[in-house]
């Protein structure tokens, strides 16, 4: 069973922002072959920022055990939320490795439509991540062709997976996730 996590950077509880990663991993992934953590730090906000938190320790834990993570927010002053940065500020170096990262941001309008690529995916590949596809960016006045907007990017991901897994399939060299060979 492959594990993904959704971290939905929205300040609004159950937000858009996290039913269009829900709904793509939904359209990414078959039923049941599939275990879903929805990391919505709404729920989390007062504890961000506390130093240690256990709660908050295990939410890291719990996402960088993924093998695939979505992470979503809204456009807040042309970049993604200070929640998620928070989150994401509590890792150490490497702190992704191994995780396959999808960048999802949602926006008024297509003016910061390239937020996903220049900020969100240059610090999770900081992190370690590995994120084989363009960030994805969703104008939620459209919410009427958000069936449209999903089947197109479910499949442009899978397209990216699929082609990544091909040379991975390839290699001369199996490593584990130390760097030493299997």
């Amino acid at each position: 069973m492959i594990r993904i996590s959704l971290v939905v950077g929205n300040p609004k509880p159950a937000s858009r922002t996290r039913r269009i990663g829900e709904e793509l991993v939904e359209r990414l992934f078959p039923s049941g072959s599939y275990e879903l953590v929805v990391v919505d730090l709404a729920d989390y906000a007062d504890n961000l920022f506390k130093w240690p938190s256990e709660e908050l320790a295990k939410l890291n834990a719990a996402v960088a055990a993924s093998h695939v993570a979505v992470f979503a927010s809204p456009t807040y002053k042309a970049t993604f939320t200070g929640l998620l940065k928070a989150f994401l500020d509590r890792y150490p170096a490497s702190g992704l490795r191994g995780v396959v990262a999808v960048p999802l941001m949602t926006g008024a309008d297509l003016g910061h439509s390239m937020g996903p690529v220049s900020n969100l995916t240059p610090l999770l590949i900081e992190l370690g991540a590995v994120v084989p596809v363009r960030g994805l960016y969703f104008v939620t006045a459209h919410m009427d062709q958000l069936d449209i907007f999903l089947n197109k990017m479910a499949g442009e991901v899978a397209q990216s997976l699929r082609a990544v897994a091909s040379v991975a399939s390839r290699l001369r060299f199996n490593t584990d996730s130390s760097g030493e060979d299997a």
